[in-house]
């Protein structure tokens, strides 16, 4: 790991409590319970969920704790309040500043009020355009991208409960448009422009390593990948109607029955069982809605909805909720497994925003959430 995250002193029983470090809260853990002092306890339970990643990383802490304790401080991590976020991109229009000038923001979506707050913004040294960004245990990554300099191979973290950012290990190889999505615990770094080459990170080693690449052929541009069922599967590309699914016990790539679509698709997520791929069609104005039963493995009928002026949008699950989401509207779909339609509410977008928007959903702990105006830097 190159830099780290550093934590806030986290004294909260007095003078004589020591302050917390990866290195040294299991010891005061195990003397916590030896004394039977279960406010410090407690402690050092609270400094282990805000600073996960660092606790996962160090074997002597991470190792010696019960499957209990593990599973207690992960739970304690996910609690809180669930939001849609989205980061920008650079503004790319005519006449806006100059990109160096811009430190782009990431929002977040209030929605008993329906109010898109800054919640912190992107380091400056993460490229321009073209980065994968994805969150596991509540943890935003952001990776690779594409700048006047080149492709980039630089991985920056966000810890949504303290406002920090850190960097992680480099990916193997610099890569600009690829596509960076959770599974089992890992990361994985999808392709790229021209690139049919995989990896994943390991969060407990702080290390990439390659796995099966994509079939040549495939999907060397504009490929969509979504997590289901703890399956990957990866659609669109160059041949916009082939899906592929990874089999990571066997490290190999299988072909799922063709898709009817020869559109591009604008995004693919999934919910439960089921692969959704929205494609949009400019030409009737509109966005097909197909779905893939990951059970049965086999494509369900298609829906569709009219859209003024579709322009290409990003998406996010959040409970029974698909968000779709550019700078000129926010799609709600309510997601019913006893019906096949689709019928979107419209949300407000982030006025503000610059560029492309790429959604994904932070948990916020009581004492981070964003308030009115609130912009948490680093």
């Amino acid at each position: 790991m190159e830099t780290t995250e550093t934590p806030e002193p986290d004294r909260t029983c007095g003078d004589l409590s020591p302050l917390l470090s990866a290195e040294n809260c299991y010891r005061v853990l195990a003397a916590a319970k030896r004394g039977g002092a279960e406010g410090e306890v407690e402690r050092v339970y609270r400094y282990m969920s805000l600073h996960y990643l660092e606790v996962l990383r160090t074997p002597s802490v991470y190792g010696r704790l019960t499957a209990g304790e593990r599973d207690l401080i992960l739970a304690r991590r996910m609690e809180g309040r669930k939001v849609l976020a989205v980061a920008e991109s650079s503004e790319v229009s005519e006449g806006s500043p100059p990109e160096d000038a811009i430190q782009r923001r990431v929002f977040c979506l209030h929605m008993d009020t329906q109010r898109w707050e800054v919640l912190t913004r992107l380091p400056e040294e993460v490229p321009d355009r073209g980065s994968g960004m994805c969150t596991l245990y509540n943890y935003l990554f952001v990776a690779g991208g594409v700048s006047r300099s080149g492709a980039s191979d630089r991985v920056f973290c966000y810890n949504p409960l303290t406002g920090a950012w850190s960097r992680v290990r480099p990916l193997s190889q610099p890569r600009c448009q690829l596509r960076l999505v959770p599974m089992d615990g890992h990361l994985y770094a999808v392709g790229g422009e021209c690139l049919f080459t995989v990896e994943r990170y390991d969060p407990r080693t702080d290390r990439w390593s390659p796995v099966a690449p994509l079939p040549r052929g495939s999907f060397a541009v504009a490929h969509e990948v979504a997590v289901c069922g703890g399956e990957l599967f990866v659609s669109g590309g160059s041949l916009f109607y082939r899906m592929l699914r990874y089999d990571s016990r066997r490290d190999e790539w299988e072909e799922c029955p063709f898709n009817e679509s020869r559109r591009r698709s604008a995004d693919m997520v999934a919910h439960r069982s089921l692969v959704y791929r929205f494609d949009v069609d400019r030409e009737r104005a509109g966005v097909s809605v197909y779905r893939y039963n990951t059970v049965v493995k086999a494509w369900l009928g298609g829906d569709s909805f009219p859209l003024q002026n579709p322009q290409p949008f990003r998406c996010a699950v959040l409970g029974d909720r698909i968000f779709c989401v550019n700078r000129s509207q926010t799609l709600q779909f309510e997601v019913r497994e006893e019906r096949e339609g689709f019928l979107p509410e419209v949300l407000p977008s982030p006025g503000e925003a610059r560029g492309a928007l790429e959604p994904f959903v932070l948990t916020l702990g009581t004492d981070t959430a964003a308030g009115p105006g609130t912009d948490r830097e680093n």
